[in-house]
C-alpha cells in the first residue's frame, strides 16, 4: 500500500510548495514583452527620425548661416581704392554700387575755413587768462547766409571763457577756442569750410567796463565792413575744394565728397595741382574663387549627409533612417535647383553653372576651376556683384539670398519637413499612450491571475486537508492488514 499512498501524494501536489506569484508574474511577462518590444522598437525608431529630420533642418541653418556671414566679411565685396590715398582716400557709401569707376581725380584746392583771432588782450593782466573780461553786451553772429544768433554775455560770463562757450553753444556751427600762452590771452574762431560758409559778427550793444576797458564790440569782424576798433583779423579764408574729375572742374563745400560718384565717398587729403590720381574698384577675385570652394565643399557635406540619412541599404536592417522620407526628398531637390537658379537678370554669367558647377548622379556638386578662373577674368565686377550684390533686388539676390530663400522654403510651417515632424511627434505621444494602456492592461491582467490562482490556492489546501485524512486512513488500513 506504500506505491497507493506516494501515488496520491504525488498526484495532489503534497509537499510541492507551488510559488504562484513567480507563476502569475511569469505570464504577465510572456504576454507583456512581445507588445512592449514592439510598440518600444517603433519608439527606438520613431525618435531616430525625429531627431533626422532635426538634425537636417539644423544643417541647413548651419550652411546658410555660415555663407551669410562669411558674405557680410569686406573681403568678399567689391571695394573702393585709390592709388595715392594721401592725396585722395575713397570709401563705399550705403545703398549702391559706385559706378563710372576707374575715375582721374586732380585735387587743386583744399576746402578751408574763415578763421578769426582776436589781439592779445593788451588792455589787462594777461596772467588772467581765460577769466580776463570782454565786456557786457550782445553781439549777432552769422554764417553765410544763414539766420543771425545772438550772443549775449552778462555778469555771469563775462570772460573769455564764458564768450566762446556761448559762441559753442549757439548753434551756428561757428567754433571757439581760448588760447592763453606767454603772450597772453586771445580768441580764435573757426567757421565751416566753404567759400558761402563767411562768418561775420555784429555789435548790438555794448557797455565799456571802466575798469578794465573791456568793450564786447571790439569782437566785432565782418570781411566786408571790419568795423572800426575791432581786436579780430583774419588768419585763414574759406575757400571751396576744386577737384577736376575726368576732366570737369567741380567745387564742393568741404573737404568730403559724397555727391561726385554715387555710392562713393572721396575724402580729399592734400592739395596737389597737375597730379592725377585713380579712383577704382579692387575686386576680391581670389575671395570669390575661395568662395565657390567652400560653398561646394559646404553644399557637398550637407548633401552626404542627407544621403546617408536616405539610403535603402541591403536591407530594412541597414536602410538610411530617413529612407523612404518625403520631405528630405524634397529638400534635396530644392537644394538641388540653386545652382541652375539665376542669381542676376543680366550679364554673361547669371547661374552657378554659368561658372563651372555642375550636378553629380548623388546629388553632389562638382567645380570646374578652370570654368571658374576664366569667368573671373574675364568680368570680375560681373561675377562679384552676382554673388554678392552690393544691393539686393528681386532680380540680383545673390548666393546668399538665394540660400536664404531655399531655406526658408524649406523650413516653412505648411511645408514637407514641418509636416513630417509634425507627424513624428504626434506619432511618439500615440506610441507613448499605447505603453501606458499596455501597462494599464497588464495591470488588470496579473491582477485577474492573481485572484484565480488564489482561489486555486484555497482550493488547493481544501485538497491537502483531504490528503491528510485519507493518509490517515490508507495508514490505518495497512496497520489493520498487518
Amino acid at each position: 500500500m506504500t506505491s497507493v499512498s506516494s501515488s496520491i501524494l504525488t498526484a495532489l501536489g503534497a509537499g510541492s510548495g507551488i510559488d504562484t506569484a513567480s507563476l502569475v508574474s511569469s505570464l504577465v511577462s510572456a504576454s507583456k514583452e512581445p507588445k512592449q518590444t514592439a510598440i518600444t522598437s517603433r519608439q527606438t525608431l520613431n525618435s531616430a527620425r525625429i531627431s533626422a529630420l532635426a538634425s537636417a533642418s539644423s544643417s541647413l541653418d548651419t550652411f546658410a548661416d555660415a555663407l551669410n556671414s562669411l558674405l557680410a566679411g569686406t573681403g568678399y565685396s567689391g571695394t573702393p581704392a585709390s592709388n595715392d590715398a594721401s592725396i585722395a582716400s575713397v570709401s563705399a557709401l550705403p545703398g549702391g554700387t559706385p559706378s563710372g569707376l576707374p575715375a582721374q581725380i586732380v585735387v587743386n584746392q583744399l576746402a578751408s575755413a574763415r578763421t578769426l583771432v582776436s589781439t592779445v588782450n593788451a588792455n589787462q593782466d594777461a596772467a588772467q587768462g581765460a577769466a580776463a573780461t570782454v565786456g557786457i553786451g550782445e553781439l549777432s553772429l552769422q554764417v553765410g547766409n544763414g539766420s543771425p544768433v545772438s550772443i549775449t554775455i552778462s555778469a555771469t560770463n563775462n570772460s573769455y571763457t564764458g564768450l566762446a562757450a556761448a559762441i559753442n553753444s549757439s548753434g551756428a556751427g561757428v567754433t571757439a577756442t581760448v588760447v592763453t600762452d606767454s603772450q597772453g590771452t586771445r580768441l580764435m574762431l573757426k567757421g565751416p569750410t566753404g567759400a558761402a560758409n563767411d562768418v561775420s559778427l555784429t555789435t548790438v550793444s555794448s557797455t565799456t567796463d571802466a575798469t578794465t576797458g573791456a568793450d564786447l564790440s571790439q569782437f566785432a569782424w565782418s570781411a566786408t565792413t571790419p568795423p572800426a576798433g575791432s581786436r579780430m583779423s583774419s588768419a585763414a579764408q574759406p575757400k571751396d575744394s576744386i577737384i577736376l574729375l575726368d576732366g570737369v572742374e567741380q567745387h564742393y563745400a568741404g573737404n568730403t565728397i559724397d555727391s561726385a560718384i554715387p555710392y562713393l565717398r572721396i575724402d580729399l587729403n592734400k592739395a596737389a595741382p597737375g597730379t592725377s590720381v585713380t579712383l577704382s574698384t579692387a575686386e576680391p577675385t581670389t575671395s570669390m574663387r575661395d568662395l565657390m570652394v567652400e560653398f561646394v565643399d559646404a553644399y557637398n557635406t550637407l548633401m552626404k549627409a542627407l544621403n546617408t540619412a536616405t539610403s535603402t541599404g541591403t536591407d530594412s536592417s541597414n536602410a538610411g533612417v530617413l529612407n523612404g522620407e518625403s520631405s528630405i526628398r524634397d529638400m534635396k531637390r530644392q537644394l538641388s535647383q540653386m545652382v541652375s537658379t539665376q542669381l542676376t537678370s543680366t550679364g554673361t554669367y547669371k547661374t552657378l553653372n554659368d561658372l563651372g558647377i555642375s550636378t553629380n548622379r548623388d546629388g553632389t556638386i562638382s567645380l570646374d576651376t578652370k570654368a571658374l578662373d576664366k569667368a573671373i577674368a574675364a568680368d570680375p565686377t560681373a561675377i562679384t556683384q552676382m554673388l554678392n550684390p552690393s544691393v539686393k533686388t528681386v532680380t540680383n539676390i545673390g548666393l546668399a539670398g538665394l540660400m536664404d530663400s531655399v531655406r526658408d522654403n524649406i523650413q516653412k510651417t505648411d511645408g514637407p519637413l514641418a509636416t513630417s515632424q509634425s507627424k513624428y511627434k504626434a506619432l511618439a505621444d500615440d506610441l507613448a499612450k499605447q505603453l501606458e494602456k499596455l501597462d494599464t492592461q497588464m495591470t488588470d491582467y496579473q491582477a485577474q491571475l492573481t485572484k484565480v490562482y488564489s482561489a486555486m490556492e484555497t482550493r488547493l489546501s481544501a485538497l491537502k486537508a483531504t490528503q491528510s485524512y485519507l493518509t490517515q486512513q490508507v495508514a490505518l488500513w495497512t496497520k489493520s492488514d498487518n
